[in-house]
């Protein structure tokens, strides 16, 4: 039990690192080659904050543990809303510009329930996880297109640190944080199975738990980074741009390498879940439109808001507990 700790605090930590050295050097090849601040935001360094959990999600479903890759897709996404956004908020109200969210939020929406359609049978087969890549592919195109011509957020993008390596070191440092992405996540895993087995639970619990809040870390640090900058439009784009790589790339994977029987859980209590975190989150953007400190043509977000989904968070691991 305690090397299996071990391993999981130690992937976790290799993970959060590599996923950093893969950015950087991902991030410095892209502007070496001419691409564009606002180009290597919306893509690059959104795909390389959700590395960790696709790494993840590929090396669990490998080892015949596509629960832990369930758990750590629906986990993360509760993390996103409940602690990652629920903690920037509570530190850093936000002022979220309408036209910003005008097509993800909605997307996000749709995505979260055309996904729980697909899995009402139960089962998520290579079918639905090629489905819900296909989706990613056409959303991620459509997004680049709709952003990279928005004033606003081309200037936040331009304003971000963004790393500046030279050639060599790009690209040295893409092919560590790539094969420490994938060295970390093969611990990570081990560790959470041995640790599910030990302890007699699922490994959908230690995927919605331990695992997920692990590489849910990225998000966190980029997010409230953003926001105390006050780029209030990429903070926004970070948790539901993550979100929707979870839903369509993360738990895909499992269906695409090995489809799965998931377990009724999944269904009773941890989408569903998961479902109403987002529709909170929607629901209190929207309705920030008319709160006092709102602009014209903007949405706040203030402190109730981040206690309002820090509780959700809480009482959801509590709820969770108790189904133990």
């Amino acid at each position: 039990m305690i090397l299996a700790a071990a391993a999981v605090i130690i992937g976790l930590v290799l993970l959060v690192w590599s996923a950093d050295l893969f950015v950087a050097g991902a991030a410095s090849i892209a502007e070496n080659l001419g691409l564009s601040p606002v180009i290597i935001g919306l893509t690059i360094v959104s795909l390389g904050t959700s590395a960790p959990e696709i790494l993840v999600s590929v090396t669990a479903a490998l080892a015949g543990a596509g629960e832990l890759a369930v758990g750590n897709a629906l986990g993360s996404n509760i993390a996103n809303i409940g602690l990652v956004l629920g903690l920037t908020v509570l530190i850093a109200p936000m002022l979220i510009r309408q036209g910003c969210v005008r097509v993800e939020l909605p997307t996000l929406l749709l995505v979260t329930l055309g996904t729980w359609v697909l899995l009402l049978d139960g089962v998520l087969s290579r079918f639905d996880g090629l489905l819900m890549m296909g989706g990613l592919v056409l959303i991620l195109v459509q997004m680049v297109r709709a952003q990279a011509g928005d004033q606003v957020v081309q200037e936040e993008s331009e304003e971000e640190e963004l790393p500046h390596l030279s050639p060599l070191r790009a690209w040295l440092a893409f092919f560590a944080g790539l094969a420490l992405l994938v060295g970390s996540s093969r611990l990570l895993v081990w560790g959470a199975t041995t640790i599910a087995a030990q302890l007699g639970v699922s490994e959908l619990v230690i995927g919605l738990t331990i695992v997920a809040v692990g590489t849910s870390l990225p998000e966190l640090a980029a997010t409230l980074a953003s926001a105390l900058k006050g780029h209030t439009e990429i903070a926004i784009g970070n948790v539901i741009g993550s979100n929707l790589f979870n839903l369509l790339a993360v738990m895909s994977v499992p269906g695409v390498i090995a489809p799965l029987a998931l377990s009724g859980d999944v269904l009773a209590r941890d989408y569903p879940a998961m479902a109403a975190g987002t529709f909170l989150l929607a629901i209190a953007i929207y309705t920030g439109h008319y709160r006092r400190r709102a602009e014209g043509g903007y949405s706040y977000l203030g402190r109730a808001v981040g206690l309002l989904l820090t509780a959700f968070y809480a009482l959801y691991y509590y709820a969770l507990s108790q189904s133990l």
